[in-house]
């Protein structure tokens, strides 16, 4: 699993542009016997364990995200490294797929024994385009009944188990927008209709949705991460100012009344200080929340605690708090009966694996990949068992 995990980071590659992942990934499940379909949702793959029935009996599916990252890596002296500038496996999709072919190792020598098939799904495009729903689209997931993915966090310390039933993780979107007005010298601001100080005031505002309009306990974010007045003189007043940022929810109600809101209150304030607001754009594809099915759940943690033995080393596997950061694996629960979303905890500060998701500085505790791939491996076993014996 380290060496596929290394091959991989070496190789980051952005959503769907997983052209040399996507065929190292072939090839290692070439020599495992494993047959695959290719492509799907452009570089994904779709590999199948068919168990002791064939092509028939119950379905369950794992699946990996693939994509790297538009940033630098800091760990030039590793010798695994990223070979690509500018590019890096920031989020730990190297690891994620290195720990499914790990599973799918396990589940092949015991192929024959499997009450049912199992869905090994490689997926590109995670990283903001939504290749979960070109998979779903490319009929990935149309026989499947079960779904478990899996997720490396340095928030987590490592060798922590982490899921919980309901939701999991945030809807997601991304927003941009220009605000518009009247550019001038700096000196004679009377003569302008500064957009400057309006767009300062629409982002004071957009705090308010939060803050004043949704309730303490129904956790939502407007974050306003980019304020662009352009290239231009200091002594001078722009004609506009782009802002970015994103908007996030636990509930799809919440998100969408902040996406809702949030133009209305910025067309407002602007329009307040003599200016508009146009160019309003977002995400070509929002992710709603990341709901955990509740039987799906027990069953992890369930196996989870069984694979760790002891009392002790059961304690290890916890019912985490919702996250507001957002996946794609979202996309699946509304398709698949049951499905559930897992973090396996990574951060350990001796070893440097505690830099957050998307920095440059951010590292895997390579010792935890063996239980990531073990839980993959029994969390398909355990399912296709129980839907056995409930037959």
């Amino acid at each position: 699993v380290r060496r596929w995990r290394r091959d991989l980071h070496m190789m980051p590659e952005l959503s769907f542009q997983e052209h040399n992942t996507s065929a190292y990934i072939r090839a290692q499940l070439d020599a495992l016997g494993i047959p695959y379909t290719y492509p799907l949702g452009v570089t994904g793959i779709r590999a199948v364990l068919s168990g002791a029935g064939g092509d028939a009996g119950p379905t369950v599916a794992l699946r990996a995200d693939i994509d790297g990252l538009p940033i630098t890596e800091e760990h030039a002296d590793l010798p695994y490294t990223s070979r690509t500038p500018g590019r890096m496996h920031a989020c730990g999709h190297d690891s994620h797929a290195a720990m499914l072919l790990g599973a799918a190792k396990l589940l092949k020598a015991r192929e024959s024994q499997l009450p049912g098939r199992v869905v090994l799904l490689f997926q590109p495009a995670e990283e903001g385009l939504g290749g979960a729903r070109a998979l779903i689209r490319d009929g990935a997931v149309a026989d499947v009944e079960a779904i478990h993915g899996l997720h490396v966090l340095p928030d987590l310390p490592s060798g922590i188990i982490g899921t919980r039933p309901g939701t999991i993780m945030a809807a997601s979107d991304r927003f941009e927008f220009v605000v518009r007005g009247l550019g001038g010298h700096g000196a004679l601001p009377h003569t302008t209709r500064d957009p400057v100080v309006a767009a300062a005031a629409v982002v004071t505002a957009l705090q308010t949705l939060v803050s004043r309009e949704t309730s303490p306990v129904d956790a939502a974010v407007v974050t306003v991460s980019r304020f662009n007045t352009g290239p231009g003189a200091a002594n001078v007043i722009p004609e506009s100012v782009e802002l970015q940022g994103t908007v996030r929810a636990l509930t799809q109600a919440t998100f969408e009344r902040l996406h809702r809101r949030l133009e209305e209150v910025a067309a407002g304030v602007a329009a307040a200080y003599g200016c508009s607001v146009t160019n309003v754009s977002w995400s070509e594809v929002p992710y709603p929340p990341t709901v955990n099915e509740a039987r799906m759940v027990e069953l992890v943690l369930d196996v989870a605690a069984e694979l760790l033995g002891s009392e002790a080393e059961a304690e290890r596997v916890r019912v985490i708090e919702p996250l507001l950061a957002a996946e794609d694996f979202s996309f699946y629960g509304g398709v698949v009966p049951q499905a559930a979303f897992t973090f396996l905890g990574i951060g350990d500060p001796a070893k440097g694996t505690n830099a957050g998701l998307h920095t440059p500085r951010f590292q895997v505790d390579e010792e935890q990949m063996p239980l990531g791939a073990a839980l993959h491996a029994a969390v398909a076993v355990r399912w296709l068992q129980d839907r056995a014996a409930a037959a």
